[in-house]
């Protein structure tokens, strides 16, 4: 006669042995209204800041004129917004001051100073530099190196413009930049003006 398998030779199932986790006790409805409110206040506060700081840049900061263009006219108006291309942005590589050769990502300091109404690089620092009362210290970053220069970047190389107004601009029309540096070291545009196109240059015959 067959006889059953002795069930007590089987490994008795892992699940089986393992206890039965307790469900999660639910988050109190008081709980998790106090985390949304105290999150819509921290997001209301960070927009509050950053508009503060804009006002306080532009209110306190010391105004100062740059040479710019912009880059692609025909693709400026992409988002209503100007792309410049600053004089300052390219830096000849003599007009460095570091002890070794700069990075990408780099954080810089450049000193303006101003040339016939414009401010323009006179040296680049890797540690922000003291300077004269006629000089002025802008804080930017490496963006690229090359054989003999460097491009920087400093933040403000976007302008938002009226609807439609950018597409009015020729290819490379040069502009006029105000920007106001604070303090602590926030730059900001304050104004762009549009400079006539220069005279094309005659020749006698």
């Amino acid at each position: 006669m067959p006889t059953s398998p002795d069930s007590s030779a089987f490994p008795t199932p892992l699940t089986a042995a393992l206890p039965t986790p307790a469900p999660l006790p639910p988050m109190h409805e008081s709980r998790r209204r106090l985390g949304v409110r105290w999150l819509v206040v921290a997001q209301v506060l960070f927009v509050l800041g950053v508009a503060a700081a804009g006002y306080a840049t532009a209110a306190l900061g010391r105004i100062i004129t740059l040479r710019t263009t912009a880059i692609d006219p025909r693709d400026l108006l992409y988002g209503d917004h100007l792309n410049l291309n600053y004089s300052i942005s390219q830096i000849p590589g003599h007009l460095w001051r570091g002890s070794s050769v700069p990075r990408r990502k780099q954080a810089v300091y450049v000193v303006l100073e101003s040339r016939q109404g414009n401010y323009e690089a006179v040296a680049v620092y890797a540690q922000e530099p003291t300077v004269p009362a006629s000089q002025v210290v802008l804080r930017g970053w490496v963006a690229d190196t090359f054989r003999r220069s460097m491009r920087l970047r400093y933040g403000f190389e976007r302008y938002y413009v009226p609807e439609n107004t950018g597409r009015k601009l020729k290819p490379k029309q040069s502009l006029r930049v105000q920007i106001s540096i604070a303090p602590w070291g926030q730059a900001r545009i304050k104004q762009v003006d549009v400079l006539p196109p220069s005279p094309v240059p005659t020749t006698t015959p």
